[in-house]
């Protein structure tokens, strides 16, 4: 009976093994071919088994190969794009931690008047008139009179005259002017009769009528009837910012406060297949206020949504504020400001509402992301997480600190301890280096912005902008990280430099850190086989390079999930100032092997005077009792001058990078 059933099982086996030796078997070769293969380059994958690499494979949304230029070959087929990055430097896809990408795309949206001739901001305001709907607000930024012919301010007939049927408000360049058109005067109820306000001025012709420009918080009566976008114009606006975001290298982004109505527009965006951009929503409002209304339904009827449309979109956290700002006195602090006596900010709850109000939020199984600045409003919400903590210890809701500004050495061993994420801006630090000693005083400075004690106390850092309360540049935000240093060199040396990170933490930050934060490390933050094919190619390598060059890294190539979605225009030639691009009315050429740009945009950068004279062709620039004779080459009939020459002249040092086309003065 044995031997019979034994026999049974050979004959079986034959006969299967007969099936799968005659059916077609699926080639691994045939599966393993890429869509896509980028050899020879300068690869940081941000993984520590292996942080190097020179090749990469991509087959649909995913990563199959990162590693050595042979190894790679086998994942080359007949329709494999296979690209030579000639040594260029590769990074993970960046991940904004904390911004507000609304905002950031409406900013985008306005008429882009900076340094234009009146002209050309008339016929730009006609334009945006000509499509609008009548009533429909337009607005600008960055006008300045000082560079037209008549250098008087404007007035509301000029614009009258192209924007008859719709009010208009264009900010000055120095955000303390508005010039605005009759039809805003008129909703905004100033009359010839208005009284200039307290910190305000309306300026008003020989009659006393004003003439439209209202100076400071005469302008708050217009800026405070300007109504919010319709659905359609805020969805350009988010794709605005989504253009933004991806031309730096970003290829995900926190939305830091996602109203229902926004979370919606998220939606269909995505469902329209226009957006690309992997967000993740903070359920809430993005300047403050408690949870209520919509928002707090929206929590208590929906459960977290994770990764949807392609590990494109999650809703997976909520908001909160425990306090307000440093620079406004309203973060929460242990002790008085050293700067107020008797004042210790504003915090948002009691500690039983905090509680109370986190609580429904964790329970729901939401992560809970808390902006809290000062050392009080700090501690506080330390204590309430660590009461949820204790309660439910198993869970991993990965609870997070917005901000985290100011914080006392204890707690900072506590959040390590707790493993709460801190969530940190590194150029927040860099912008209140003038005031935030003033604010708390030397003691409590050393656990301000205190990166390098908390990561040695062994936490993460997840890095972002807060745009557009900060310029959304990543590599600002890399700078100030490494060199603790404003965008223009100072302090030398660095402020408070040993709180400084490492060149590897800073992109770890804006990388795998920032994907830890938002439960996504295994699908994004580094290159490795089975993760998404997020990554940026940049104009130098950013591991090496001079510590004052990393603010100005140009992104020249951004992937997103294997798709090309941003490729830098190598035809126009950048000059960037202090790791911002100078915008100029006539682009730069080049002209005999050198760069020549526009006189006057040069000057006024330098805090130089130009005199020309139509017809001229050499051109005086004088700065601190200096001045040099330049010679003038015409384009679009305004004066150039070489860049280097006028540079060098006045003792600037300046860097060119060919891959990007980008001269950096420093």
């Amino acid at each position: 009976m044995k031997k019979k059933r034994l026999k049974t099982l050979f004959t079986w086996a034959v006969i299967f093994t007969f099936i799968f030796s005659t059916a077609p078997v699926p080639s691994s070769a045939e599966t393993a071919i890429a869509d896509s293969v980028y050899i020879n380059g300068n690869i940081y994958t941000m993984e520590d088994d292996h942080p190097t690499a020179s090749a990469i494979a991509v087959k649909g949304q995913k990563l199959i190969y990162v590693g050595d230029d042979e190894s790679a070959k086998k994942f080359i087929g007949n329709n494999t794009k296979v690209t030579d990055l000639k040594e260029k430097t590769v990074i993970p896809g960046l991940i904004e931690g904390h911004m507000h990408i609304p905002m950031l795309g409406e900013n985008l949206m306005k008429i882009d008047a900076f340094w234009k001739p009146k002209a050309e901001i008339l016929a730009a305001v006609k334009a945006e008139a000509d499509k609008a709907q009548p009533g429909d607000w337009i607005q600008g930024f960055g006008w300045n009179n000082t560079i037209w012919d008549d250098k008087s301010y404007p007035t509301k007939e000029e614009l009258d005259s192209v924007a008859p049927n719709n009010p208009v408000v264009m900010e000055r360049t120095d955000g303390h002017m508005i010039w605005v058109n009759s039809k805003a005067l008129q909703l905004a109820g100033i009359t010839k009769e208005s009284k200039d306000p307290q910190g305000g001025e309306i300026l008003r012709d020989a009659k006393g009528a004003p003439t439209g420009c209202l100076t400071d918080t005469a302008g708050e009566p217009v800026q405070k009837i300007i109504p919010g976008l319709s659905d359609d114009r805020e969805m350009d606006a988010i794709l605005a910012a989504q253009e933004q975001l991806l031309s730096y290298g970003f290829t995900s982004a926190m939305d830091a406060g996602s109203n229902v109505r926004i979370i919606n527009l998220f939606k269909e965006l995505y469902q329209k297949k226009t957006m690309k951009l992997r967000v993740y929503s903070l359920v809430g409002g993005d300047w403050g206020g408690t949870i209520a209304g919509p928002e707090q339904e929206y929590i208590k009827n929906n459960p977290p949504q994770k990764e949807l449309y392609d590990d494109r979109y999650s809703v997976n956290a909520v908001k909160l504020f425990a306090d307000g700002s440093l620079g406004s006195r309203s973060a929460a602090l242990l002790k008085d400001y050293s700067d107020r006596h008797g004042h210790i900010g504003n915090y948002q709850y009691t500690d039983e509402e905090l509680y109370a109000v986190m609580k429904q939020i964790y329970d729901s199984g939401y992560q809970i992301a808390t902006h809290a600045i000062g050392d009080g409003g700090v501690d506080q919400v330390i204590n309430t997480y660590e009461k949820l903590i204790k309660a439910d210890p198993k869970a991993d809701r990965r609870l997070r600190i917005e901000h985290y500004q100011v914080s006392t050495l204890d707690d900072i061993k506590r959040i390590a301890q707790l493993h709460i994420l801190p969530s940190m801006q590194p150029t927040h630090a860099t912008s209140d280096k003038t005031m935030a000693e003033d604010r708390i005083g030397s003691e409590r400075m050393k656990g301000a912005y205190a990166w390098r004690k908390i990561i040695d106390a062994g936490s993460i850092i997840i890095g972002g902008s807060d745009a557009p309360v900060e310029l959304v540049n990543p590599y600002h935000g890399f700078y100030a990280a490494v060199t603790r240093q404003s965008r223009d060199g100072l302090p030398e040396g660095g402020w408070y430099i040993e709180d400084a990170m490492t060149r590897e933490e800073a992109l770890k930050a804006f990388t795998i850190w920032a994907a830890y934060g938002q439960f996504e490390e295994n699908l994004k933050g580094s290159l490795k086989a089975g993760k998404l094919a997020d990554f940026v190619v940049i104009d130098r390598d950013y591991m090496k390079c001079p510590a004052n060059e990393i603010k100005d890294i140009q992104a020249l190539l951004t992937v997103l999930g294997g798709e090309e979605v941003y490729r830098r225009d190598l035809s126009e030639i950048g000059v960037i100032w202090q790791g911002v691009p100078i915008r100029f009315n006539t682009p730069p050429v080049m002209n005999s092997g050198m760069i020549y740009a526009e006189a006057a945009a040069l000057a006024d950068k330098m805090g130089a005077s130009a005199d020309y004279k139509k017809g001229d062709i050499e051109l005086k620039m004088t700065k601190d009792h200096k001045t040099l004779v330049l010679p003038v080459v015409l384009s679009q009939d305004q004066p150039m001058v070489s860049v280097r020459t006028v540079l060098e002249g006045f003792e600037y040092s300046l860097v060119w990078n060919p891959l990007s086309q980008t001269i950096s003065i420093e």
